[in-house]
């Protein structure tokens, strides 16, 4: 059991990185714009990314699994510690990285040392995704803008009643981003962990009620949900006030956004319908949280033909976003070199 515990902690970290870096977008913009206590928006966060990395989070895992199955406990630590590390270095650089381009890294640094065949489609889809998602949550929030801004025109809704809606519309929408957050994500923090996973399903009557994939993903969820209380304030605030400054309206209008394009990806139903429509599925893959809502905020700043965009912050984040899979690879291959010739581990098979 300790040596059990000892292997799945890089999973932990890796969680740990998400929930600093990662989760806390959800409510980044509600809480920077003083709409939401943190307390209030860190709880909510927690409880909802573990409802939705145990009832969801299957799909995504398959995609990363279909990159490299990383076949050993060893290995599956060594991987996921290598994306932990690389996602910590970003977030103490206050650069709200994706966790999905840093599992990515690792696994393909997974694949050279171990002479794994990188799928190039698979890759493909992986990496386009990283384009698309801050592209289409930009495009939803201007739709959304233009939509918010009709309503309240027509309405002329008071002021106070307005703060109100608006305050329990981010509360909702932010509920429902770390749902899709943990039904997304929860596959970057445990999913090279699936192929060697230590547990066994609980089953009753012969039927399996909780498999031993779900036992994983709520270990990651709850590693998840202790980034978002001690370590995500921070970032918060690089997404919440230093790219773009939001009104509480706005900021509701890039929590939806960034929660829909989340949802998107990570809905197996949806694809299901898509296919039973004959329409092209949209795969499910993780993507990144930090990438939807800045695409969304980039949105909200082209809408309102905003000056004011911190352009050299983005600048950063961009870079970000390239180093992070980069130094995971090389970081990836580095470590499983010395936990297999030195700590004689295989890492694997």
């Amino acid at each position: 059991m300790v040596t059990i515990i000892f292997f799945l902690s890089s999973g932990l970290f890796l969680g740990w990185s998400l929930g600093a870096n990662d989760a806390a977008n959800v409510f980044g913009t509600a809480v920077s714009s003083k709409m939401i206590k943190f307390t209030t928006a860190a709880w909510i966060c927690s409880v909802f990314v573990i409802i939705g990395s145990v009832l969801g989070g299957a799909g995504g895992s398959h995609t990363l699994g279909k990159l490299g199955e990383v076949n050993t406990l060893a290995g599956s630590f060594t991987v996921a510690f290598s994306a932990a590390w690389s996602v910590f270095f970003m977030t103490k650089a206050k650069i709200p990285v994706s966790t999905s381009q840093a599992i990515v890294g690792a696994i393909i640094g997974w694949n050279f040392f171990s002479g794994t065949h990188t799928n190039p489609q698979v890759l493909m889809k992986i990496a386009g995704t990283w384009i698309i998602c801050p592209f289409l949550s930009m495009l939803f929030s201007i739709i959304l803008f233009i939509c918010v801004k009709f309503i309240l025109q027509k309405t002329k809704m008071h002021l106070f009643r307005l703060d109100l809606y608006t305050r329990r519309a981010l509360i909702i929408t932010g509920a429902f981003g770390a749902y899709s957050l943990g039904a997304n994500n929860i596959a970057n923090v445990m999913g090279v962990f699936i192929a060697s996973s230590p547990f066994k399903n609980i089953t009753h009557n012969g039927h399996v009620i909780f498999s031993n994939t779900q036992i994983l993903f709520l270990i990651g969820s709850l590693a998840i949900s202790a980034g978002v209380f001690t370590y995500s304030k921070k970032v918060m605030t690089t997404v919440g006030k230093d790219i773009f400054k939001l009104s509480p309206i706005t900021a509701l209008i890039v929590v939806l956004s960034s929660s829909m394009v989340l949802f998107i990806f990570a809905s197996s139903d949806l694809q299901q319908i898509l296919i039973s429509l004959n329409l092209p599925p949209i795969p499910l893959v993780p993507v990144s949280s930090s990438q939807a809502v800045i695409g969304a905020v980039i949105g909200i700043g082209i809408i309102k033909k905003a000056r004011n965009v911190n352009y050299q912050i983005l600048g950063r984040i961009s870079i970000g976003w390239v180093a992070t899979p980069i130094i995971a690879a090389i970081l990836s291959f580095v470590m499983l070199f010395f936990v297999q010739n030195v700590f004689m581990n295989k890492v694997f098979l």
